[in-house]
Order: C-alpha cells, then sequence, then structure tokens
C-alpha cells in the first residue's frame, strides 16, 4: 500500500475546503432569506432565552479569548531581578 508523504497530493495550502465553503455559504443564504421569521422567533422567546440565544450568536461574531497563565520560579532568578520586582511593585502601589 502506497504511503503518502506531507505535502503529496490532497489540496494546496491555503486553499479553502470546498464543501465547508458551500456549507458556509449555504447557512448564509438560508440566514439571509429567513432574516425576518429568525427575528421574530428570537424576540418570540422568553427573555432568559434569548440570553442564552444571544450569547451563542457571539460565539460566531467575537474571537474567542483563551486564559493564560504565567509562572515565575522566583528561585531562579538574582537578588538584582527580585529587587527590581519589588521596586517596581512599590512604586505601583504608590501611584
Amino acid at each position: 500500500m502506497a504511503q503518502f508523504q506531507k505535502g503529496e497530493g490532497g489540496r494546496p495550502k491555503g486553499k479553502p475546503n470546498r464543501v465547508t465553503g458551500n456549507l458556509r455559504e449555504w447557512i448564509n443564504d438560508f440566514i439571509n432569506n429567513n432574516r425576518e421569521q429568525v427575528e421574530a422567533d428570537f424576540k418570540a422567546l422568553e427573555p432568559k432565552d434569548r440570553i442564552v440565544m444571544f450569547e451563542k450568536f457571539l460565539k460566531y461574531t467575537l474571537p474567542t479569548l483563551q486564559s493564560t497563565s504565567i509562572t515565575t520560579d522566583f528561585e531562579k532568578m538574582t537578588d538584582e531581578q527580585l529587587d527590581d520586582i519589588i521596586n517596581r511593585l512599590k512604586n505601583s502601589s504608590n501611584g
């Protein structure tokens, strides 16, 4: 059985998936053609359900934020680095 190497066959890098593009276009057309009904249905929802739907719609319009964490190993820092951090903290609390 032939083994494919990375970069062989398939669609070229950067070219959109045709099926996904067609589906997105269909969904977009469906929403545009049924906008009045969608808005009427939205307005008919209970306030609590309307908020839930609004939140779901936001996922498609706003970028998703990812949590980040920063860890610092103070044991590996020099005395000068630690003093600098302490001084910055003192100055920021005075300002």
